[in-house]
């Protein structure tokens, strides 16, 4: 009886660490284009039949601009655009995290601060002070 037990569970265990199936697994490209130019201008686009899409064009390290799409697991359409230049990767979407507010109080103190400059004191002259070794 014990081992019919240990083999049942195995058993168990096999078939709940199998991987599911995917839906995704079968997908394949529907759409693919890239054209890339000597003076290195660039651009690309392709979709799946999943619903995954990508596009972007730029000049050779320098610029790019673009956006992907898919959909999520509740069906919900994803999208994401972006820049990236000499400031970074600037992406934009409904997906992505926003800050919260600055609280009213916080922002009152930040602009005192702005319109009261600090005071710097002169420097203490070095020719008056003695040293004494």
């Amino acid at each position: 009886m014990f081992r019919f037990m240990l083999i049942a569970s195995a058993f168990l265990a096999c078939a709940f660490a199998a991987p599911q199936y995917n839906q995704d697994a079968g997908a394949y490209i529907t759409k693919s284009g890239a054209d890339i130019q000597p003076n290195g201008q660039y651009n690309y686009a392709y979709e799946t039949s999943n619903g995954i899409a990508a596009q972007e064009s730029g000049y050779g390290g320098a610029h790019a601009t673009g956006g992907f799409s898919w959909y999520s697991p509740e069906g919900q359409l994803v999208q994401i655009s972006y820049l990236a230049d000499e400031n970074g990767y600037q992406p934009q979407g409904a997906l992505l995290p926003t800050p919260p507010p600055i609280p009213a109080a916080i922002l009152k103190s930040l602009e005192y601060i702005r319109t009261h400059p600090q005071y710097v004191e002169p420097q203490y002259r070095q020719q008056n002070r003695k040293v004494f070794g």
